[in-house]
Parts: structure tokens; C-alpha cells; sequence
């Protein structure tokens, strides 16, 4: 039997049955929602963990002539009564807000305009319909033309279009507005923010508030944005946060449905590295792994048995987030970020509802607790458990999220340090001439001002450091992360030199030397393996260096390269402090 295919990327619900595509069933959601609803639902949860899949989903089940066969087999076909009642029944708006952005408000004005008019476009057979006035006619050619400004504006366009689809079916309207806090996002990064909030503002104001033609609305999106801010005034409106129990499992894959899903695919053996990557995000009670890794690395399995682990999620935004907090924070600010990168819980107070205009506070406290706020409302950090008395224990949920963190702080230290012209030459000619004293030195002093990584990750994830003089594997270094944060800080350092030929894990030898450096211009090389000081052993640590160097036979490529002198330096990192081990080949 054909095996079904990986649904990467697909967001369209009928194209798991009709193109054979894995599903993962989220169906009971639907029931959930029917049971528990309010007028206008919110769901917030980190991107990439289903949102827009969800809607579709639920567009697809409750618009005028679905296909009963779709929902054939899946939890909500059990519900008969409920399908009975509520399938194919309903007209329905369903539109998404991911892409409205734009330099200036304008152009973010009119994307969103063509976004509503597109939706508007689907429903072009009711210029037919006997029961619309000619004047009813002619606002919805216009609306699906995106001629706003002559009979109504933009801001009333959704809720004009209830009416008319209520008018023509005399049954009200369910409206779907996925990723609605993108818009607003947008237009705090290109400096339009106030304009963009008036407008969705006045836009969920008109359709949500006191409308007879809706029958019930849902959004999606990454943050709850305060009540205030957009949606004043709107009663019987519910809000469903990752904190919240209920709905946690329909967003996101359980540890069994990922136990099926690879099992299916013949990948069982998998579970634990996937569980170590992608794992660690707690829903409600629910402890939820990220479905797009998933997905995509058992796509990566089924490619090569051996295939890498990668960091998919990550590569979805900007992670600009992170990098706001690492540049704006301060001592107690950097060290709990040391804590969360070790393994370790930080105690915060979050703020449930935001809004943009706290980055800007010149409240210092105020502008730490949103970005906290936000680093967990977006996926970064998670619940190590149930919160208390609005006390949450947050920590990094998994090492690919650990990763963005160890990224952006090497970012931020790249680009501190080699501001500092002087003192950046002087670091280069050190490595370059053999000088290891300033070496150790200026490294020390540069470290001393960065975020560093705690013993505590090492020692409950790091207990294979190798025995000294044994020649390394290039995978080997990859599983020891605090050798790997210290590799990439003095890594990004080196690379930033830009006339050097540098090359990481390069194969060496018989080994793979952490870094090989030649500055072809003097005929000079490096070989540099670097060290995690376990409990600050740095002279052990440094001996385990050089020996294994040595016993690799590290050097020869530099040799055969034909580079004249060679420096080979052992290095032992700990907490913010490091000692260099020099021989001259």
C-alpha cells in the first residue's frame, strides 16, 4: 500500500484527502468550539503550530456545500447529531491577514483592501440573487472591485458583506480571521502603528459588534493584543491563550500523535532526538511539539537515515524578538538569560493582554515585562509547569529554540566587539603572530561582557566529553553544546577578519578540528580546538586540547596548504573566563 505523502506546507484542509497527504486529526476541535464558543473566539499560539490549518478546517466544515466525504473517518464524523446540525450549513468569511504590510500605511491599507475584496469575489454569484436591491447589487460590484471610497469604506467592508450573504440566505454568517495581529506587527516595525490600530479597530468593531447577520466569528494569531487596543466593546467574547486548558492538544502534536506519525513512516527509532529538538512547549497541561519541525525533519529521515537534525521553526521569522531583548538587556536581565540558556527557570510576571506602543516605554520594567511577555506568547519560552499566583516558571522548551538564543547572542557579541576598532585589530594580529597571552587576554575581556552558559546544561545534557587525545568526530562536537557556544563566539569573532580563509569542523587529519585558520597572505595557519572547562579544570581541559591535536594530526592539511608557520592553540572556556594552551609546530 502507497504510503500517504508529508504534508509540508499544506494549508488547505480538502488537499489531505484528495491529494493522500497525512493528517493529523484536529477534527474534535470542531467540537469543542460548538460546545464552549463565544460570539468572537481568539486563539493565540506561536506560529507554525497549526493556526491556519485550523481554519481552513473549520471553513471547509461549516460552508454551504462541503464534502461530507472530507470528515469520512475523523473524530468529528462521530458527533452525528453535531454534524447533522451544523455541516455544510452556514455562509462563510474566511480571510487571512499574514500578508497586509507595507513601507507606509497606504500600501498596507490598500493590501488589506485586496485581501477583502478577493474573499468578496468568491461570493460574486449574489449579484444574481432575486433577494439583493440593485443599490445592495452595486456596493458588492464595487466592494469585489475594491472601489471602497465611493458607497461605503473600507473599515465597514466585511461587516456589508454579512449582510448581504445574510440577506440572501437568511442564515447569519461565520467569519474566520486568521493571523490577525500580522497587520499591527507590520506597522510598529515600518512606524505606522496608530493608523493600522484605528483601522483594524473600526474594520472587528463593524462586523463583530452588534451585528444580526454574524452568527460567530474566530481569529487566530501570535499575541493577544489588549482588548482596548481593537477589540473595545465586544461582549461575550472569549480568548483562548496557551496558558489556557481547554482546546491545548488541537494546536500543535501530542507526544503520541508524534509516536504515530513516525511510526507510520517506519522512524520510531526517532522519537527521542525529536523529543530533545522539537518538544517542550506546554498548552493548558499538555506538553506540545512543534508540528512544522516534525514534519519537516521526518521528511529530512525519510531522505537520509543520517540526516542532521535542523532547526525548521526557526527559520520562519526574524527572531527579531530575542535579539531586542539580548541588545536592551541589562545585568539582571543578562543573567537570567544565562539561566534560561542553562537549563535553569526564570520567574516572571507576564502581562496577559499587550500592545506595541510598551517597547517604546521609557519604563524600563515596563519594556522588560513585554518583551518577556512576548518571548512567551510567541514560542521562545515556555511553562516548566502550572503558573501560580500569575507567577509563570518559564523556560526554553526545546535545543532548537536554545539554538536561536546561542545565535543572537553570538550576533550581538560579534557585532559589541569588533566595534571596538583598536582593541579588534590588536585580537587578530595576537592570533595571527602567536601572541596567546593577549590572546587570552582580549578574549577574556570580550567574554566578560557577553552572556555566557552555565554548568548546569552541561551537566544534564553534556556527560560524553571525550577522553584526552582521542581524535573527535565532526558529529561528536556537534552534541556538546557548551563546546559549541563558545566555538561559534570565537568562530563569528575570527570569520568577522574577512581576508582569512576559516573553515569549521574541517576535516583534518584524523579527526575534525573545531577551527583551521590561514591568513594566505603570510603564509600562517591555525588549528584551534576549543574546550569546555567542566568546573573550571582549565589547565585539564587545555592538555585535552593539545593532545588531541596532536594525536589527530591536525596539522598536516595546513602543511600540504602550503602555510610556513603554525600556530596551534588549545582553548578551555568556563562561564566567562577562558585560558589558552600555545605551541609553536
Amino acid at each position: 500500500m502507497e504510503r500517504k505523502k508529508l504534508p509540508i506546507g499544506i494549508e488547505f484542509f480538502d488537499n489531505f484527502k484528495k491529494d493522500n497527504f497525512y493528517y493529523v486529526d484536529k477534527t474534535g476541535f470542531i467540537r469543542d468550539l460548538m460546545n464552549t464558543r463565544g460570539s468572537v473566539n481568539l486563539f493565540t499560539r506561536p506560529r507554525r503550530f497549526g493556526k491556519s490549518l485550523n481554519m481552513d478546517m473549520l471553513k471547509t466544515f461549516f460552508e454551504f456545500g462541503t464534502d461530507p466525504a472530507l470528515f469520512q473517518s475523523l473524530e468529528i464524523s462521530k458527533e452525528t447529531a453535531l454534524c447533522e446540525q451544523y455541516m455544510g450549513k452556514y455562509p462563510v468569511i474566511s480571510i487571512s491577514l499574514k500578508d497586509v504590510e507595507g513601507t507606509d500605511f497606504q500600501i498596507a491599507y490598500d493590501m488589506l483592501g485586496s485581501i477583502i475584496s478577493e474573499e468578496a469575489g468568491r461570493f460574486g454569484f449574489l449579484l444574481e440573487s432575486p433577494r439583493l436591491t440593485q443599490a445592495e447589487k452595486k456596493k458588492l460590484n464595487r466592494l469585489i472591485e475594491g472601489e471602497f471610497e465611493k458607497a461605503f469604506s473600507l473599515h465597514s467592508s466585511l461587516r456589508l458583506l454579512t449582510q448581504l450573504l445574510f440577506k440572501h440566505y437568511g442564515i447569519p454568517v461565520i467569519v474566520l480571521i486568521d493571523e490577525y495581529d500580522v497587520p499591527l506587527d507590520k506597522a510598529y516595525q515600518d512606524g505606522f502603528y496608530n493608523e493600522m490600530v484605528r483601522l483594524i479597530r473600526s474594520l472587528f468593531s463593524q462586523v463583530f459588534k452588534t451585528n444580526k447577520s454574524l452568527h460567530f466569528a474566530v481569529i487566530t494569531g501570535c499575541l493577544r493584543i489588549a482588548k482596548e487596543s481593537i477589540f473595545t466593546g465586544l461582549n461575550n467574547f472569549k480568548v483562548r491563550t496557551i496558558s489556557d486548558v481547554r482546546y491545548a492538544e488541537y494546536f500543535g502534536f501530542t507526544a503520541d500523535e508524534v509516536r504515530e506519525l513516525l511510526h507510520y513512516y517506519g522512524l520510531d527509532e526517532k522519537f527521542d532526538i525529536m523529543k530533545e529538538w522539537y518538544d517542550g512547549y506546554r498548552f493548558g497541561q499538555i506538553d506540545v511539539y512543534c508540528p512544522w519541525d516534525v514534519i519537516n525533519q521526518c521528511d529530512k529521515f525519510l531522505e537520509a537515515e543520517d540526516a542532521p537534525m535542523e532547526a525548521h521553526w526557526e527559520n520562519c521569522s526574524s527572531n527579531a524578538i530575542v535579539q531586542d531583548i539580548i541588545e536592551t538587556a541589562n545585568e539582571t536581565t543578562k543573567s537570567q538569560i544565562e539561566s534560561l540558556i542553562s537549563g535553569e527557570v526564570v520567574e516572571k510576571i507576564l502581562i496577559p493582554e499587550l500592545t506595541y506602543t510598551d517597547l517604546d516605554s521609557e519604563d524600563d520594567e515596563i519594556r522588560q515585562t513585554y518583551l518577556w511577555s512576548v518571548l512567551f506568547a510567541a514560542g521562545y519560552l515556555t511553562d516548566a509547569g502550572k503558573p501560580e499566583n500569575s507567577i509563570h516558571r518559564l523556560v526554553i522548551p526545546n535545543l532548537e529554540v536554545r539554538g536561536i538564543y546561542e545565535k543572537r547572542i553570538r550576533s550581538w557579541f560579534k557585532s559589541e566587539i569588533t566595534s571596538d576598532t583598536s582593541r579588534w585589530i590588536k585580537f587578530c594580529e595576537a592570533v595571527k603572530s602567536g601572541n596567546y597571552i593577549d590572546f587570552q587576554q582580549l578574549f577574556n575581556e570580550f567574554m566578560s561582557v557577553s552572556i555566557s552558559i552555565r554548568d548546569t546544561f552541561v551537566k544534564k545534557e553534556m556527560k560524553e566529553n571525550l577522553p584526552a587525545g582521542k581524535a573527535t568526530t565532526k558529529d561528536s562536537k556537534k552534541q556538546n553544546p557548551s563546546v559549541c557556544f563558545y566555538h561559534g563566539m570565537l568562530l563569528g569573532l575570527l570569520r568577522a577578519e574577512g581576508s582569512w580563509s576559516i573553515k569549521s569542523n574541517a576535516e583534518s587529519g584524523s579527526g575534525y578540528t573545531d577551527i583551521k585558520l590561514e591568513v594566505p597572505a603570510n603564509k600562517v595557519g591555525c588549528i584551534i580546538e576549543v574546550k569546555y572547562a567542566e568546573n573550571g579544570t582549565f589547565d585539564q581541559a587545555c592538555n585535552e586540547a593539545m593532545k588531541q591535536i596532536e594525536n589527530g594530526g591536525y596539522t598536516e592539511v595546513l602543511k600540504q596548504d602550503g602555510m610556513k608557520t603554525i600556530h596551534k592553540y588549545g582553548i578551555a572556556c568556563y562561564k566567562k573566563s577562558c585560558k589558552i594552551c600555545y605551541e609553536l609546530e
